[in-house]
C-alpha cells in the first residue's frame, strides 16, 4: 500500500470539509487546538535565560496527540495546515516538533477560505513554517505569563483573591482610570445654541440653525443672552439671500475586518464579540449545504486588512452587472487603505462566493447564521459599487433689523443617486 500523506488541522469540523476535496492519498486529521503550552503549577519561563518558555503536553490532549504520533509513523509527508495566524502558525511548530516527522517532510499550507480552489492551490505551493510568526506568538504567551503571574497575587493582596491580571486588560484599566480622571477634572462650560422652524412659499419646511451674527461666531453663553436673540427675532420677516449647492461623494464602506465585523454585528445584530466569531469561525470551517456538502461559506475571519483578492473583484463585479446593471459599477474595481498598523497577512472577510446569495443558502443555516453572513455578504458587493453621491445645501438669510446677514445652515439633504442597499434587498427579496 502507497504511503500517504497526513494533513493536520486545528478543528474537527474543518477535517470532513477538507477531507473531500482531497484524494485517498491524504488522510486529514485535528489537533483540536493547542497541543502544548506552559505548566499551570509554575511560572514556566526562565527569567534567567532570556525567558526561555517551557512547555508541557496538555493532559486533555495526550490522547489526541498519540493518536497524531500513530498517525505520523508511516506516512511520506505531514502537512501542517493550522490557521494562517500566529496562534496557527504557533500550534503547527509545536504539532511539527511533538510529531517528530523530520524537516524535510514538513510542510505548511495555508488557505484563507476552504474552497476546493483554495484547498488544492494550498498543496500546489506548500512552504515552511515561519518562525518569525511563532516567535511573535511565543513572546505574547510568556508576556500574557509574566503579567499574569506577577501581577494577580498583588490583586489579591490589595482587593481580593481570585482576581486575574491580563496583558490587555491591565492596560485598558489604565487608560480608563486616566480618562476617568480627566472627567473628573474638566470644568464644564454653559452654551445653547438656537432653531428657527422655517416655512416659505415652497415646500419643504426647514429648521435653520444661528450660526453667525454681524460676521461673528453666535455666541450664547447662557439662557439670559438667548432669550435676548430670541426675542429681537420674534415674528421678523427672513428672506433668503443666496443659496449654495454643492456636491459630496460618500464613497462605500470598505469590505470588513475582525473589528469592523464585531462592530457591525453589534449595532445591527445585537451580538456580542464572542458570538459574532463563534458564528464566523463556523462560516468559515465549513457548512453542509446538501449536496454539495461541506463548504466554506467565508474567508478567514480574524485580519486587519482590507484587501481583496483579484479574483473575487472580478466575481463580484459579474453579478453587480448582472443583477444591478453596469451604472452600478465604478470603472475599476476599487482599493482601500490598510490603517498602518495593519499585517495585511490575509484578505478582508468576504464570502468565498457571492454566488452564494444569503437567500440560496438559507435554509441550510441557523437564524444567527443567516444573519451574519448576510451582512458579510452585503457589506462586500457594497464596497466594489459605485459611490453615492449627496447634494448639500446652505442658505444665507438676512434679518432686516441687522446690518450683516445670519447664515443658517439647511437642515437636510437630496440624494442624487438612489441608495445601492436599497437595490441588494430588491434584488435578493
Amino acid at each position: 500500500m502507497a504511503k500517504r500523506s497526513l494533513v493536520v488541522v486545528e478543528s474537527p469540523t474543518k477535517v470532513k470539509t477538507i477531507q473531500k476535496y482531497l484524494d485517498s492519498k491524504y488522510i486529514v486529521k485535528a489537533s483540536m487546538g493547542h497541543v502544548r503550552d506552559l505548566p499551570k503549577s509554575k511560572l514556566g519561563v526562565d527569567e534567567k535565560k532570556g525567558f526561555k518558555p517551557e512547555y508541557k503536553v496538555l493532559p486533555a490532549k495526550k490522547k489526541v496527540l498519540d493518536e497524531l504520533k500513530k498517525a505520523a509513523e508511516k506516512v511520506e509527508a505531514l502537512y501542517i495546515a493550522t490557521d494562517p495566524d500566529r496562534e496557527g502558525e504557533a500550534i503547527g511548530w509545536h504539532l511539527a516538533q511533538e510529531l517528530g516527522v523530520s524537516k524535510s517532510k514538513t510542510h505548511r499550507i495555508m488557505f484563507n477560505e476552504i474552497t476546493e480552489r483554495a484547498v488544492k492551490a494550498a498543496f500546489l505551493h506548500p512552504g515552511k513554517i515561519d518562525t518569525n510568526k511563532v516567535n511573535a506568538q511565543q513572546a505574547r504567551r510568556v508576556l500574557d505569563r509574566l503579567v499574569g503571574y506577577k501581577l494577580s497575587p498583588l490583586l489579591w493582596e490589595k482587593i481580593r483573591r481570585g482576581l486575574s491580571a491580563g496583558r490587555v486588560q491591565s492596560v485598558a484599566v489604565r487608560l480608563i482610570t486616566e480618562r476617568e480622571r480627566e472627567i473628573a477634572a474638566f470644568v464644564p462650560v454653559e452654551y445653547w445654541s438656537l432653531h428657527a422652524r422655517l416655512k416659505g412659499k415652497n415646500p419643504p419646511d426647514f429648521t435653520a440653525t444661528l450660526k453667525e451674527v454681524k460676521d461673528q461666531k453666535a455666541d450664547l453663553p447662557d439662557e439670559a443672552s438667548t432669550m435676548t436673540v430670541m426675542t429681537a427675532l420674534h415674528g421678523q420677516a427672513w428672506t433668503v439671500k443666496s443659496v449654495t449647492r454643492g456636491e459630496r461623494r460618500r464613497n462605500p464602506a470598505p469590505p470588513f475586518i475582525t473589528s469592523t465585523l464585531q462592530q457591525d454585528a453589534s449595532r445591527k445584530l445585537h451580538f456580542s464579540a464572542k458570538k459574532t466569531m463563534m458564528l464566523a469561525q463556523q462560516l468559515y470551517e465549513g457548512v453542509e449545504l446538501g449536496e454539495e456538502g461541506a463548504v466554506g461559506l467565508i474567508t478567514y475571519m480574524r485580519t486587519d486588512a482590507v484587501r481583496v483578492a483579484a479574483e473575487a473583484q472580478d466575481e463580484a463585479r459579474q453579478w453587480v452587472a448582472g443583477r444591478l446593471g453596469q451604472e452600478y459599477l465604478p470603472d475599476a474595481p476599487p482599493t482601500y487603505k490598510a490603517k498602518k498598523s495593519a499585517q495585511e497577512a490575509h484578505e478582508a472577510v468576504r464570502p468565498s462566493s457571492v454566488a452564494r446569495e444569503p437567500k440560496a443558502v438559507a435554509r441550510f443555516l441557523s437564524k444567527d447564521q443567516l444573519a451574519l453572513y448576510r451582512i458579510i455578504w452585503e457589506r462586500f458587493l457594497a464596497s466594489q459599487m459605485v459611490a453615492t453621491y449627496v447634494e448639500d445645501m446652505q442658505i444665507w438669510q438676512n434679518k432686516a433689523y441687522l446690518a450683516k446677514p445670519v447664515l443658517c445652515s439647511y437642515d437636510g439633504a437630496i440624494m442624487k443617486l438612489r441608495n445601492w442597499y436599497a437595490q441588494f434587498y430588491e434584488a435578493t427579496s
